[in-house]
């Protein structure tokens, strides 16, 4: 994971006055803030609720409001993305407060993609008082709920509701072990408002933490890593998928160390982000959501695949040999059967697998790697794709998606990059990733709304770093998160943020135009219920007025060089910039390819 280093963010709450009264009362909610400070929480986001005032007071008043630093948010949903997007980066969790049970429900979609990308976030709440009379009439009321993790408990991995501050000690403790553990995810802890209230007779012993760490990375026995090694170096087409896998740069050369030793081709996925260099001659297709015409080849040639933690391993196997029985061998390393239930479908299919390595991809690479000797193949060149159009060819007066990438690879140059989002329209020939950090992938749940908030805590994390934060999303995707982006001007965290608008649902439209060519009906009406026109939304507008600087709409490419030229360099100067990209809707593979015969 990527090494960051403190990262300090605008704070607006100034130190406690000189004049300010000390007072020596140890509150349970001051032993609760201690422990989250013990815990090593770099940051806390919130959205201000009664329910947990104690904790918010301690966070400030006792704390100092620093380690944790409290950030600010405008909704939970945006809470719990920012945290999400934080540790895609570094792999360390944050800490989300949700305001009881309607926080909770405001925050449930992002928890949901933080499960479903297998990212851990520590999710606090509070209820209550539980104790029925020590509410305030009607508002306690309607926000104590009898049990309220069953709100999220199918799309998390553990909760407690601790009812002294020992138990609260203890919960935060499992709380970050479990979701700290392979596979990981978020957990909730939910504190009665009456407990957090409640004063202590003295301030209780922290637990050393060191004692309570998740535990290493499992490795499979000896015999079952001989039984791979084995069958990887009989193979004559041997195939890596390269899924879930973890942003260490030595993870990321132990990959690409297996496939040159194997001379085994790989696939990647821009569903979890980039996992093994795209420019290198290995790297067997573009990267997409669905297996696009070269991957399907390069899967149905394959003898052996070797599975790393793949995102859906039984519909990429159904994808290449089109429902017919897999003839490869198949190896899967994988632990993300121990979050499957039967509540949510995020487990996707059953694939047939011939040998099962039950550990995380990097310790099952690194004894790969010790049992097979090189291949004769000898070494790889890397090469590039070109990353711009062809300029031979007819282009179109205005913007596409392939122009805005080539673009802005032109303005870029050769500054380096973490793409933290980017649209569904995006094709993987469009961009080449070298490193880890080159692309984060998306968020898990398919929640539309999340990438403003994800793209924001993905550009905390890289604040102290030399990467430059840039998000591509939709403008369905930036409009139903905008808000978000108060967050990133008010605790100044750089971030290029191009809205590749469309101004529509595009996706559905082409739901509604399979619909209709089924049905035999007018293709010509896909775009109603669709479209975000009449009037049109001023995106920039949006942005200005929450603190960032704000471009378009734009509509050419020459303008749209000129102001992302502008706009990297305000970024570098540490500015929040918004560019409203209009860019023409029509097809491309990587929203096309997932389309079956019963969908033409």
């Amino acid at each position: 994971m990527q090494n960051i280093d403190r990262i300090s963010v605008r704070r607006d709450i100034p130190a406690a006055s000189a004049s300010t009264p000390s007072d020596t009362t140890v509150w349970c909610s001051d032993a609760i803030a201690d422990m989250l400070r013990a815990l090593d929480i770099p940051f806390v986001l919130l959205n201000p609720g009664a329910s947990f005032r104690g904790l918010h007071d301690s966070l400030v008043n006792h704390l100092g409001n620093e380690n944790p630093q409290m950030i600010v948010v405008l909704h939970e949903e945006h809470a719990v993305a920012i945290a999400h997007g934080y540790t895609k980066v570094t792999g360390r969790p944050l800490a989300a407060i949700l305001h009881s049970n309607v926080g909770l429900m405001h925050g449930s979609m992002a928890i949901y993609d933080a499960w479903v990308d297998r990212v851990p976030v520590i999710v606090l709440g509070a209820t209550g008082p539980v104790d029925a009379a020590k509410r305030r009439p009607w508002i306690d009321w309607i926000h104590t709920a009898q049990d309220q993790a069953a709100l999220v408990r199918h799309f998390i991995k553990w909760d407690a509701q601790p009812a002294s501050i020992t138990a609260a000690q203890e919960a935060l403790l499992r709380a970050k072990q479990i979701a700290t553990t392979a596979p990981q995810g978020p957990v909730y802890v939910c504190f009665d408002a009456a407990l957090q209230e409640s004063q202590l007779t003295q301030k209780p012993a922290l637990p050393d933490t060191a004692r309570y760490k998740a535990p290493p990375p499992a490795r499979p026995s000896d015999d079952l890593v001989e039984q791979a090694a084995n069958l990887l170096a009989q193979a004559r087409n041997p195939v890596i998928l390269a899924g879930r896998v973890n942003r260490d740069e030595h993870g990321w050369q132990q990959r690409v160390q297996l496939a040159e030793t194997l001379g085994a081709k790989v696939l990647t996925d821009l569903k979890v982000g980039c996992a093994f260099p795209t420019h290198h001659p290995l790297h067997a297709a573009p990267a997409g959501h669905f297996l696009n015409a070269a991957a399907k080849e390069t899967l149905r040639g394959a003898d052996v695949v070797l599975s790393l933690d793949w995102l859906d391993l039984a519909g990429t196997l159904k994808q290449a040999w089109d429902d017919a029985p897999v003839a490869s061998t198949v190896i899967q390393v994988s632990v993300d059967h121990y979050s499957h239930n039967g509540w949510s479908m995020d487990h996707q299919g059953l694939p047939p697998v011939d040998l099962f390595l039950q550990c995380e991809p990097e310790p099952a690479v690194e004894l790969l790697n010790r049992q097979l000797k090189p291949s004769a193949t000898g070494r790889y060149e890397r090469h590039s794709r070109p990353l711009s159009p062809n300029e031979s060819a007819a282009r179109p007066a205005g913007l596409t998606v392939p122009i805005v990438a080539a673009t802005l690879h032109r303005a870029l140059g050769d500054r380096k990059v973490c793409l933290t989002r980017l649209p569904l329209s995006w094709s993987g020939e469009l961009w080449d990733f070298d490193h880890p950090l080159d692309f984060l992938g998306y968020d898990g749940g398919g929640g539309i709304g999340s990438g403003p908030g994800m793209a924001i805590g993905s550009a905390l994390a890289l604040k102290a770093s030399d990467r430059l934060p840039v998000a591509i999303i939709g403008d369905g995707d930036y409009m139903m998160g905008v808000n978000a982006l108060w967050t990133a001007a008010n605790a100044q965290i750089p971030l290029l943020m191009i809205v590749c608008n469309n101004r529509s649902f595009f996706n559905d439209e082409l739901h509604q135009e399979r619909m209709a060519r089924q049905r035999n009906r007018p293709v010509e009406n896909r775009w109603i219920g669709q479209r975000i026109t009449n009037p049109e939304p001023d995106l920039a507008a949006m942005a200005r007025a929450q603190g960032w600087t704000g471009y378009g709409p734009i509509e050419q490419a020459d303008e749209l060089e000129r102001v992302l030229r502008q706009a990297i360099d305000a970024v570098k100067a540490g500015s929040c910039v918004v560019v409203d990209a209009v860019v023409q809707t029509g097809y491309s593979p990587a929203m096309t390819a997932g389309l079956t015969r019963a969908d033409d």
